[in-house]
């Protein structure tokens, strides 16, 4: 017999008794209660893509360094599939030197007559490295060359985790001064890879315009947006006829904002007046937005949200079934995330311990299996789901 001193503790201990007692029947019950799965292997769902053979980071010149080769190289052979590699700041103007949040090509500039002058030296270093790995690119046309930006002020930035974030919203955000040299970069860069890599390599790499135009990193409108993107698409078509040329890469598009950004898009696609070619419609061959989670530290553990990353994708493929004539075109969720800031650490941001763990594998697999289940719901099919997973800690 158990002699307790206080009255609150013997109710204390009987609450747990009587607790631990019904878990143990509890237990026993459920072991003795038979349990049946069935699988139809007969009855096909649909096709299972390989959509998570796809990665992507912010800084492009980290791919030909030692262990960006040797994690390309990792990925590369971990995946019975090609994996598909997106970057930022592959025409952004600069040294090639790395930096959190920057990168830099220098593949455009003007000498002093304002001529173009076309450099491909590190961006082939960069698609050289995918390829020699049996990788393809997830082109990201961007950011606007400093010779080209049409907004005054600082072009490169100095950001270090725990900085402000908008502090790498420079010049290279901006449209383009002059919309025809914007197109006729694009489409010497796309006749340069058929010349490096050949027609038929080529033809298998996706060409998106931007990253996240909806927020800060397009300081244009919505419109002008739309412009640079005929401007873009009628550049590589011209030189490869049939690429593959999509975008718009928005944000969550759960957010009203982006959400909103995402249909303009799409409608001038339908109905729009090409600014390039003064035709109605334009050419589209995949739909593209980001989809990202919300991880919180709660009681000193980190709590994540996978909740927040399935709405977004759930509402970005509602957008896209609503619209009859393109829900027939891939989706690419360019971005798929537990959260949005790749360069940000655990030390400037403690909800970033997930990824000291096996919670960032979990939380990934996780959501790749109700993927699937999304793309059934809404009718469409999604190509490629980028895991932006260069992270720092």
């Amino acid at each position: 017999m158990l002699i307790f001193g206080k009255a609150n503790e013997v109710s204390t201990m009987k609450k747990i008794l009587l607790l631990t007692l019904w878990l143990a029947v509890w237990s026993l019950a459920a072991a003795q209660t038979p349990v049946s799965l069935h699988v139809d292997a007969a009855r096909p769902v649909g096709e299972m893509n390989p959509l998570w053979a796809w990665f992507g980071y912010d800084e492009p010149n980290y791919t030909y360094m030692k262990d960006g080769r040797k994690l390309l190289s990792e990925i590369s052979a971990l995946s019975p599939v090609p994996v598909y590699v997106r970057a930022h700041n592959l025409m952004t103007t600069g040294d090639g030197k790395a930096a959190f949040k920057w990168g830099s090509t220098n593949m455009y500039t003007e000498d002093e007559a304002g001529r173009p002058v076309y450099s491909w030296d590190i961006i082939d270093r960069i698609f050289d490295t995918y390829i020699d790995r049996g990788m393809h690119p997830l082109v990201e046309i961007g950011f606007m060359p400093e010779a080209l930006t049409s907004k005054a002020g600082p072009y490169a930035h100095h950001w270090q985790p725990g900085d402000n974030y908008n502090d790498i919203y420079t010049a290279w955000t901006a449209p383009p001064k002059d919309y025809e040299k914007w197109a006729e970069l694009v489409y010497q860069w796309v006749l340069h890879c058929i010349d490096r890599y050949g027609r038929e390599e080529v033809l298998t790499w996706y060409w998106e315009l931007w990253n996240e135009p909806d927020i800060a990193y397009w300081s244009g409108s919505a419109e002008e947006y739309c412009k640079l993107y005929d401007y873009t698409s009628e550049a590589v078509l011209r030189a490869l006829p049939e690429a593959k040329v999509g975008g718009p890469e928005t944000t969550n598009p759960s957010s009203r904002n982006a959400a909103a950004f995402l249909r303009t898009f799409l409608d001038h696609v339908i109905d729009g007046t090409n600014y390039a070619t003064g035709r109605k419609g334009v050419h589209l061959d995949f739909i593209s937005f980001h989809a990202k989670g919300a991880p919180r530290v709660v009681d000193g553990h980190v709590r994540m949200n996978a909740g927040v990353q399935l709405r977004n994708i759930d509402a970005g493929l509602g957008i896209v079934a609503s619209y009859p004539t393109l829900k027939h075109l891939p989706v690419i969720i360019g971005e798929s995330d537990p959260e949005g800031c790749a360069a940000c650490g655990m030390y400037t941001n403690p909800e970033n311990g997930y990824r000291n763990g096996t919670v960032y594998s979990s939380y990934t697999a996780a959501t790749f299996a109700r993927k699937y289940e999304l793309q059934d719901r809404h009718g469409v099919r999604i190509e490629g789901a980028v895991t932006w997973a260069w992270t720092t800690c």
